[in-house]
This record gives structure tokens, C-alpha cells and sequence, in this order.
């Protein structure tokens, strides 16, 4: 009988095989993109032909309209030319429509070898923006890394979302909490978008960084133990986290609905400060205060009659790096 381990190994590695950002994936995203434009968004001026049975473009189609040959673009799907040019790449980003944070993401794809992560230093949140979003008493917030890892978070973020510091460190990250902790379905009303746009994240991250090895084992993992990663995975759709609006319940005061707001970091492109506010005088807004209330209370009932916090609470206080 197998080792579980090697089961585990041999499983990843089947289940990531062509999923990972690389030569293959330039040609996934291409067939993705094709399959997904219908003749009327791509081809100008045109009618449906009775007994048409593609749904999307053929191969021949986005050749003409992106002025390539249909061997060329081929090779393109099929891996067998990986470096198109930026016109070429203009072409076929306004043939298949594509939005800003996919434009880029085709470029990554195209340009694999660029960029590489194996012997990236940890990562460190600086001390002077640990202690600003922790002052931050009324607004959860937190500091995202790479791979959507969480590096660090104020006390009503994890009052909010989940408590990251009890977490071993490499469970400390947003997408692997989203689709493997059952409180994280019951935490967003809509909870099928947030994932799919978190994966779509993981998709941009993956174009930027295709040998990130950390990566490698995030998605075999979730593509083994979650179905709904697997089919969002292999859709290849990405998403850029700049703002947007979340409806959340939580179980101690009840629905709030969270605008938020994605600000990258100076000095270090891969950390990104996710801020949550509510709209002033809604119900959603004074749900949020009764949380950081409560929330309060309960850091004030840790604390000893002197005043000083335990240790065990100081530490957990204390927002959390991770590598």
C-alpha cells in the first residue's frame, strides 16, 4: 500500500500538471479566451449563420481579426511559440476584449521566464504600518503578501474575518481560508464571487510569478480538496483587487455590508493594505461598532487587574508576519 504521503505528492502534482502558470498556459488562456468571445462581441457587423454550432470564435476567426496567419496562432495554443510580439499581443487583447488586470495577465503569461521567486526573502510588514493599522480600532484591516498570504491584521479584522495568529504560519492565507474553513461560506452572503474573484487573484499572481513553488503547493492542495477551486482554477479568469463591496454576516451582530479598498504598498510591490468601511448611519455601520465594542470588551476582560496584558494576549495583539 502506497505511503499517504507519496499519494498526497503524486495527487498535487497530477492536479497542478498544466494549471501553473508556464508554457502551457499562455495557450490555456488563449483557448479560454476564444471559447468565451461569441462572434457578436468579436467580429464586427455580425450575424449569426443558422446552424453555426461553435459558440466562440474559431481559430481562423481571431487569426483574421488579430491580422495574424492561422498557423501562427495556432502554434500560440499550442505552446509552440511562446514569445508574441506586443502587437500581436495588443491584437489579441482587443479581439477577446480584455480588461486591464487580463491584458496584463497576458503579457506575464507571455513572458514566463521574466520573473521568479524560489529564493525570495520572507516577507515583513514594516513596524511603523503594523502599528498604524493596528491603531485602527474602528476599521478591520489587514496586510496581504504573496499568494494572498495574510501578514498582518488589526484585532477587528480578525474579529471579522478569522483569527490569523492562531493559525499555523503556513495556513495564514486569505484564498486557503476562503475555500477550506466552513466559517468563511457563512461569513460572506455572497460568498461563490468573493471566491471566484480570490481565485482570479491567484490566477494574476500565478501569470507574475509562474515558478513561485509555495504557489505550486496552494493550488494542488485547494484543487484536491475543493471543487468549486478545481472548476474556478481552470477557468483562467483573473481579478484585480482595487475596490468593491462585500456582504458579510457574523454571527455575534448580524449583516454588515463592507466597502473596501485595495492600497499597494510603497517599497514593496507584493503587499497590498485591504481597509474595510461601512456607510456612515447604516445598520451595516453600527453592526461594525457593536463588533469592535465587543471586541473590545473582550481584549479588556484578557487584561489583568494591573492593567498590563498577559503575554499570550500582547503577542496576539501584536499583528502577525509571515513568510
Amino acid at each position: 500500500m502506497p505511503c499517504p504521503v507519496n499519494v498526497w505528492h503524486r495527487a498535487a502534482g497530477a492536479a497542478t500538471i498544466g494549471g501553473m502558470a508556464g508554457r502551457g498556459d499562455l495557450g490555456d488562456f488563449l483557448r479560454k479566451c476564444r471559447t468565451d468571445t461569441t462572434p457578436e462581441a468579436g467580429i464586427p457587423g455580425y450575424i449569426r449563420q443558422p446552424g453555426r454550432r461553435v459558440r466562440g470564435l474559431r481559430r481562423e476567426e481571431v487569426a483574421q481579426l488579430a491580422g495574424v496567419s492561422v498557423d501562427y496562432y495556432t502554434r500560440l495554443e499550442q505552446g509552440r511559440h511562446t514569445s508574441p510580439s506586443e502587437a500581436v499581443l495588443d491584437a489579441l487583447g482587443r479581439v477577446f476584449g480584455l480588461d486591464a488586470a487580463a491584458r496584463a495577465h497576458l503579457t506575464d503569461l507571455a513572458r514566463p521566464a521574466r520573473r521568479r521567486v524560489e529564493q525570495a526573502p520572507p516577507q515583513r510588514v514594516r513596524p511603523a504600518l503594523q502599528q498604524m493599522i493596528a491603531s485602527m480600532v474602528d476599521h478591520p484591516a489587514f496586510v496581504v503578501g504573496r499568494r494572498t498570504d495574510v501578514l498582518a491584521s488589526n484585532v477587528l479584522a480578525r474579529a471579522l474575518l478569522t483569527d490569523w495568529t492562531r493559525l499555523p504560519p503556513r495556513h495564514r492565507n486569505y484564498t486557503r481560508w476562503v475555500f477550506l474553513d466552513p466559517a468563511a461560506r457563512d461569513a460572506f452572503l455572497n460568498w461563490p464571487t468573493v471566491a471566484a474573484e480570490v481565485v482570479g487573484t491567484l490566477r494574476l499572481y500565478a501569470g507574475r510569478f509562474p515558478d513561485d513553488p509555495q504557489l505550486n503547493e496552494l493550488v494542488g492542495e485547494l484543487t484536491i480538496k475543493s471543487p468549486e477551486f478545481r472548476t474556478w482554477w481552470n477557468g483562467h479568469r483573473v481579478h484585480e483587487r482595487t475596490h468593491g463591496t462585500k456582504h458579510m454576516r457574523h454571527p455575534a451582530v448580524g449583516p454588515i455590508t463592507i466597502r473596501y479598498e485595495a492600497l499597494a504598498l510603497p517599497g514593496d510591490e507584493e503587499q497590498t493594505l485591504f481597509v474595510y468601511t461601512t456607510d456612515p448611519g447604516s445598520l451595516s455601520h453600527d453592526n461594525l461598532r457593536l463588533l469592535a465594542l465587543l471586541t473590545a470588551q473582550h481584549q479588556t476582560d484578557r487584561t489583568p487587574s494591573g492593567g498590563t496584558p498577559t503575554r499570550e494576549a500582547s503577542a496576539r495583539d501584536n499583528v502577525t508576519d509571515s513568510t
